[in-house]
């Protein structure tokens, strides 16, 4: 039997053969690019053990035998995009945070201790001092003013090392005793008014009890949103992009800081304890910035969309609606004048000072801009120990490790240009008071110099990748936890030399004391340093390191696993 042949074809002619799918013969080109580069296979595999791709080179020196080696550090950066293997440990570590504060039953954080009786007679010490000054100065007896300050800084350098925290009183410095200006703390026409309580000193919430005497102490999880700049689509990007009202969006995501503290200090007046948080701040697919919390404790949904609606941010500076000067044409810096002129008249510009003083002669003046959060506020209750509960803390810590403009991904020409057009508006939007944006405007930023740049402010609401959002991207309150970032990977060190049985403590036969000198110096070491190995042999060692340590803690898990069988013993749990 002959086997069939395809139409055009002889039984001679060879076999079609698709060249997307053939294997390249031996010893071509296309052979060797098709096997895997070894590099790339030990920044993978270094990657996988958890080994830092970047690391800080240091070289460390004992001072009492004089040997020197090379320590290499981790770089610690919390962006994916520069080393995965740190920034997957810290959004980890944040996850911890915001796992151990979220439903505590107790408050994280003691009380201050009493104060001694040395404490006590040096803060009376400082009142007499403070006394005889303001006597001499009724007196104007400058010489004794000048002496008795010098004794009042040796006194607070007294009170401070005695281990009181913060200064008695302010500084008595020309420079720290300016005329600060104020302004009316009455509320808006137009914002609605809140109840307020006097804030309890307590942090944890309420405890609900069953019908059948079960207690339940629940928690919470907000999404807190800016409000609409124009109808957009599904994609993000503007119905129209004429209309959307990209000067009110960037000036919103330069100010959303400060409207989320205003929110959380309006609703621990409007609920009467001092309600805790951790969460984080992120771009939406609109590229406007929106933060998730969560919540320690319950609290009303109504009370949560009243104290959103109420609360305001208002920006008094000087009007900065309509730029003065183009960016290709910005001020110039006259060296004579120590001051920025016009570039057509050289006229020197408004002062800072001067500008301000514009705004507050004018009885009608208008803030130059007001915050507010939308009418999304989305907020729900989270049950301690659940499925849900870990997912949330997922949720809330998604894109920590990336920029901001690379949370949502700009696949589409029209996303590009949305992207653009909001860009190019921070770049001239002020951020602060010394923002040389400012020149743009006509006004002279405070504290002007000659180095400025209309246009090109160093900060990082202009920069691209940032889309604004300058400040911390996780936000977490005075008394979530009651520990820092140091204090939470040292309970995870503690956890693994527990595990693993070590113990590490301070050289019993060769004790230091508070009062020796240390024992190391550090200095950095440059890459191109003789005694410096080439990162790969570093990355080779530290994957070795870690390969022998993961073995070893799976050994002592199986170990204690078993041990915990046998004797019906819980395993202790990671922190991280």
């Amino acid at each position: 039997m002959t086997a069939p042949t395809l139409p055009g074809l002889t039984p001679a002619d060879p076999a079609p053969v698709d060249s997307a799918t053939a294997a390249p013969a031996p010893g071509t080109r296309a052979a060797r690019l098709a096997l895997p580069m070894s590099r790339q296979v030990l920044k993978e595999m270094a990657a996988e053990y958890g080994v830092c791709l970047s690391p800080v080179t240091l070289r460390r020196t004992d001072l009492h035998t004089g040997l020197t080696e090379v320590v290499d550090l981790p770089c610690s950066s919390t962006r994916e995009d520069k080393c995965p293997p740190c920034a997957k440990r810290a959004r980890r570590l944040r996850q911890t945070q915001i796992r151990e504060g979220w439903h505590r039953t107790d408050e994280p954080t003691p009380g201050p201790e009493p104060a001694t009786d040395a404490q006590r007679e040096l803060v009376l010490l400082r009142a007499h001092l403070e006394f005889a000054r303001d006597e001499a100065a009724r007196a104007c007896q400058v010489d004794q003013v000048t002496d008795v300050d010098e004794m009042i800084r040796e006194v607070e350098e007294a009170i401070a090392a005695e281990g009181l925290r913060g200064a008695v009183a302010p500084s008595h410095d020309q420079d720290d005793n300016h005329a600060r200006r104020k302004r009316s703390t009455r509320r808006r026409q137009d914002a609605p008014n809140l109840p307020r309580k006097k804030v309890e000193p307590r942090t944890v919430g309420r405890v609900y009890v069953a019908p059948d005497g079960t207690e339940h102490r629940p928690s919470m999880w907000l999404t807190l949103t800016l409000d609409s700049y124009g109808r957009v689509l599904p994609d993000g990007t503007p119905v129209n992009p004429d209309t959307y009202d990209y000067r009110r969006a960037a000036w919103d995501a330069v100010h959303f800081p400060r409207l989320l503290d205003r929110f959380w200090q309006n609703l621990r007046r409007c609920e009467g304890w001092n309600v805790q948080y951790a969460g984080c701040v992120e771009p939406q697919r609109r590229l406007a910035p929106h933060a998730h919390f969560a919540i320690r404790g319950t609290i009303p949904r109504t009370v949560l969309h009243q104290v959103a609606a109420a609360t305001y941010h208002q920006v008094w500076w000087p009007p900065a609606d309509h730029l003065v000067y183009p960016v290709d044409r910005p001020p110039v810096w006259n060296n004579d004048a120590d001051t920025w002129v016009d570039p057509d008249t050289r006229q020197p510009l408004t002062t800072w000072e001067d500008a301000l003083d514009q705004v507050d002669a004018d009885p009608d003046a208008q803030p130059a801009h007001v915050a507010r959060f939308g009418v999304q506020v989305r907020a729900e209750g989270v049950t301690p120990g659940t499925v849900h509960a870990q997912r949330t803390i997922g949720y809330i810590t998604k894109y920590i490790t990336k920029s901001a403009a690379d949370c949502h991904k700009t696949d589409t020409d029209r996303q590009r240009r949305h992207l653009d057009r909001l860009w190019q508006q921070l770049r001239i939007t002020p951020c602060n008071d010394r923002c040389a944006n400012w020149l743009l405007y006509g006004i002279q930023p405070k504290k002007a110099h000659g180095r400025l740049q209309a246009g090109r402010c160093k900060g990082k609401v202009h920069q691209r990748a940032t889309l604004g959002i300058g400040g911390r991207r996780i936000l977490v309150s005075r008394d979530w936890s009651g520990k820092t970032l140091a204090d939470h990977r040292a309970d995870a060190r503690a956890w693994v030399r527990n595990l693993l049985g070590v113990t590490v403590g301070a050289d019993q036969a060769n004790p230091i004391g508070p009062d020796d000198p240390p024992a190391y110096a550090w200095e950095m070491a440059r890459p191109d340093d003789p005694d410096i190995p080439p990162l790969q042999h570093r990355l080779l060692r530290a994957l070795s390191q870690r390969a022998q340590w993961k073995a070893a803690i799976n050994a002592a898990r199986e170990r204690a696993e078993a041990l915990a069988a046998s004797a019906s013993v819980p395993l202790p749990v990671p922190t991280s």
